[in-house]
């Protein structure tokens, strides 16, 4: 009799809400457009790159274009020189990018959020509005005086230092942005100098952010191109420039289309081993 009354009081049962988790079949229908864009723009393309690579121009299929490829003195040529350049890039990219945001960071200096803000802007512009500059400056007929090394290996890395540091300065301002300045203070009043202060208290905190944009500025140094073209250094072959060549000055397809696919297995490759670093060190 209480139930009953209880009931009463309470009102009509209401019926159950409807389940609202999403259906099982919404998930895959939202992802299709981007996986079919995808497709269609980026795999199909690489694809016919791929498909390419193994058909001479004899006809049929064959690995003879790698084996051709392999075997040029230009290929390991270009390979050596993408390599090294990239690699020395990125290190100047590393070691200038790490000073100059930790001055633009924890130096007080009148205009420092601008500059901060700059380096944003900097992100936007193209690489070879950057070797433009350079060369207005240091060129053959340049503002300081004829230096020709600019058409040299040395010219080339000086000018991809001079673009690609800001990519390593942008997520190290962001890592200093939020570091504890407790930690700096505490140092400090502990009697530690300066240098000791950026080696065990801020380096440790900027290591992420120094392993993603040195990653990233190694990633766009094995395939850039425009910087390499319009310094005008004839003597530097990266294994982009030897794409360009083998297909606009040589129409040679399949060799062209070799030198790619090396190329993108490259970058590929240092990806995942940037991941595979990453996650062992939880980063």
């Amino acid at each position: 009799m209480v139930t009953d009354q209880v009931t009463a009081a309470a009102g009509p049962a209401r019926s159950a809400p409807p389940d609202a988790r999403p259906r099982r079949w919404a998930a895959p229908l939202w992802a299709l457009p981007p996986v079919v864009l995808l497709a269609l723009f980026f795999l199909y393309p690489l694809a016919l790159v791929v498909q390419q690579s193994f058909r001479p121009d004899g006809g049929g299929t064959s690995l003879q274009p790698y084996a051709d490829v392999f075997a040029s003195v230009a290929f390991r040529h270009a390979l050596w020189t993408t390599v090294w350049i990239a690699l020395a890039s990125t290190a100047g990219c590393l070691v200038l990018g790490f000073l100059l945001a930790l001055v633009i960071a924890f130096v007080p200096f009148p205009g420092a959020r601008t500059v901060a803000r700059f380096v944003d802007v900097y992100l936007s512009f193209p690489s070879f509005l950057i070797t433009l500059a350079l060369l207005f400056l240091y060129g053959t007929t340049g503002v300081v005086g004829s230096f020709r090394f600019l058409t040299t290996p040395w010219g080339v890395l000086l000018a991809e230092v001079t673009y690609f540091t800001p990519f390593v300065m942008r997520p190290l301002l962001a890592a200093f942005s939020q570091l504890d300045t407790a930690l700096l203070e505490a140092a400090s009043s502990l009697g530690a100098r300066a240098p000791r202060i950026v080696r065990r208290v801020i380096l440790p905190e900027a290591l992420p952010a120094l392993a993603a944009g040195g990653s990233l500025v190694l990633v766009l140094c094995l395939n850039e191109f425009g910087i390499v073209l319009f310094t005008g250094a004839k003597g530097v072959t990266t294994l982009p420039m030897l794409v360009y060549g083998k297909a606009i000055l040589e129409s040679d397809y399949p060799g062209a289309c070799v030198v790619a696919v090396v190329n993108v297995l490259i970058s590929v490759g240092l990806y995942g081993l940037y991941r595979v670093v990453s996650r062992r060190a939880g980063a």
